[in-house]
């Protein structure tokens, strides 16, 4: 039977589902009165349970410039973002979410999790490990400015960056080629060896011996010899290991 005129035509076949606390559609529906915050808590547990990884978090700032929450709440507009940031503050006061660091402008230095039990421990070590209180002022939670690349990438496939590798992180996109970063990531997803150690191992070996991943031509034109390595990062003053 054709849909009415104007109306969607249902969901269509292959729709993926997202999981969602039972409360979410039980007594937070009933309790929640606000729009914003009704659809920055469905929003933010979508894409929470988009990300990879043990400890799923997400940037705030991701969340200020999501183009889904922007248009549902009014448009690219500053009155817009400040409506995101009514309906986050509301949510984390009333407990659906936890953050992480100190909210700013462009929300680079906070993240949030789902309040459920394993947001929980994964605030707790990530405040274990780096002396980080809630909303506590430590710019290692997540680096000023846009996020590299390299940050996005560990969090999609391996798990939260906690201000002890952070600094490792930043010192591989310095020596390596965003390309090479992006295949030792690969390579450690096809292999099932979702580590920064392995890793950073791969990368090591390439820039000492060369590509060599057991796909013969694929990288041939694409990747440099050892002595061009080097070269390369010679003239960016930094070599591996120094």
């Amino acid at each position: 039977m054709p849909c009415p005129e104007g109306k969607r035509g249902g969901f269509p076949a292959g729709t993926l589902y997202t999981p969602v606390p039972d409360p979410l559609l039980g007594t937070l529906l009933e309790e929640v009165q606000d729009l914003a915050e009704l659809k920055c808590t469905m929003r933010v547990t979508y894409l929470l349970h988009r990300r990879r990884g043990a400890s799923r978090c997400i940037p705030e700032g991701e969340v200020l410039a999501d183009p889904v929450l922007m248009a549902g709440l009014g448009g690219p507009a500053p009155s817009t973002r400040d409506a995101i940031r009514r309906g986050l503050g509301l949510a984390l006061a009333r407990g659906t979410f936890l953050a992480v660091g100190r909210g700013d402008d462009d929300g680079t230095r906070r993240l949030l999790f789902l309040n459920d039990e394993a947001g929980r421990r994964a605030v707790e070590r990530l405040r274990s490990e780096g002396g980080l209180a809630e909303d506590d002022a430590q710019d290692e939670t997540a680096p000023a400015g846009p996020r590299p690349n390299i940050f996005r990438l560990y969090e999609e496939n391996i798990g939260m960056v906690t201000p002890l590798l952070a600094d490792d992180l930043k010192d591989a996109e310095r020596e390596f080629p965003g390309e090479w970063i992006e295949d030792a990531f690969r390579l450690a997803v096809a292999r099932n060896a979702r580590s920064w150690r392995y890793i950073q191992a791969v990368l090591r070996r390439w820039a000492s011996e060369g590509r060599d991943d057991g796909e013969p031509g694929r990288h041939t034109a694409k990747t440099p010899s050892p002595e061009g390595f080097r070269e390369y990062l010679r003239k960016r003053g930094r070599l591996p290991g120094s």
